[in-house]
C-alpha cells in the first residue's frame, strides 16, 4: 500500500476509534501537499489522491476537506490538471500566485524570511540539493520539510518551533489563496485541504507541546 492509500485507511482507522500512528499521518500529509504543490502531478498520483474519497466526509473540516480533494482528483484529468498548475504557479512571466514565504511576508523575493529560513536549516541539518531549481521558502518545499521533521523523529518542540517561525505565518494565506484564485479547479480543493491541515498541525502541535513540557517539568 502506497503513502497515499494509507492516509486514507488511516482517516477510516480514525472513524473506528483503533490505534492510529499520528506521526506517519502528519508526515504523510506534508508529503502529499509538497508534492502537489511542487510539480504536475501524473495520472499515478491523481488515482492516490483519489483513494480519499473513502473518508467518511461528515466529520471534521480537514475530513471534510480530504474527500472533497478525492472527489476532485477522482474526476480530473492529468492534462487538465497540468494546464491549471501551469496557470497558477508558472505562466507567462509569473504565475496566478507566488507560492513562496518570501512574498507573503513582505512583498518581495529572496528576502529575510528565506535567509533565516536557510540558517535553521542549516542547523537541522537539511540543504537543498544542487538539481533543485526553487527557493528554500517555495511551499512545496516547507511542505517537505514538515514531513522529514516528523519522519526523522525530530522532538515534538523542535516541530513545533519551526512550525511557529517558518510556516504558521503565511502559509495558511497561501492556501486561502489558492482555494479562491481563478484559475483553480482541482487546486481550488488541495487549497481547501491545505488550509484546513495548516489549522490542525497549529492545534496540534500546540497542545502537544504543552503537554510534552508539562510532563518534562513533572
Amino acid at each position: 500500500m502506497n503513502r497515499l492509500e494509507m492516509l486514507a485507511q488511516s482517516e477510516e482507522t480514525r472513524e473506528k476509534d483503533l490505534p492510529l500512528e499520528e506521526e506517519a499521518w502528519r508526515a504523510g500529509v506534508w508529503a502529499m501537499l509538497g508534492t502537489l504543490l511542487m510539480r504536475v502531478p501524473d495520472e499515478e498520483t491523481l488515482r492516490r489522491v483519489a483513494a480519499f474519497l473513502r473518508i467518511d466526509g461528515r466529520g471534521t473540516e480537514l475530513q471534510m476537506a480530504l474527500r472533497t480533494l478525492g472527489l476532485a482528483a477522482e474526476h480530473c484529468s492529468p492534462a487538465s490538471v497540468d494546464d491549471e498548475f501551469h496557470d497558477l504557479f508558472i505562466g507567462i512571466g509569473r504565475g496566478e500566485l507566488l507560492p513562496y514565504g518570501s512574498w507573503y511576508q513582505t512583498g518581495f523575493l529572496m528576502e529575510r524570511p528565506l535567509s533565516m529560513l536557510r540558517e535553521t536549516l542549516a542547523e537541522l541539518g537539511y540543504r537543498r540539493e544542487e538539481t533543485v531549481k526553487e527557493p528554500e521558502d517555495h511551499v512545496a518545499a516547507l511542505c517537505e520539510v514538515m514531513a522529514l521533521l516528523i519522519g526523522d523523529d525530530v522532538p515534538l518542540s523542535r516541530q513545533a518551533e519551526f512550525f511557529q517561525e517558518h510556516v504558521d505565518g503565511w502559509m495558511e494565506r497561501f492556501f486561502e489563496d489558492l482555494e479562491g484564485a481563478d484559475s483553480a479547479i482541482f487546486y481550488r480543493s488541495v487549497g481547501r485541504m491545505g488550509k484546513a491541515f495548516v489549522r490542525f498541525e497549529r492545534g496540534y502541535l500546540r497542545t502537544l507541546n504543552i503537554q510534552s513540557s508539562a510532563g518534562a517539568r513533572q
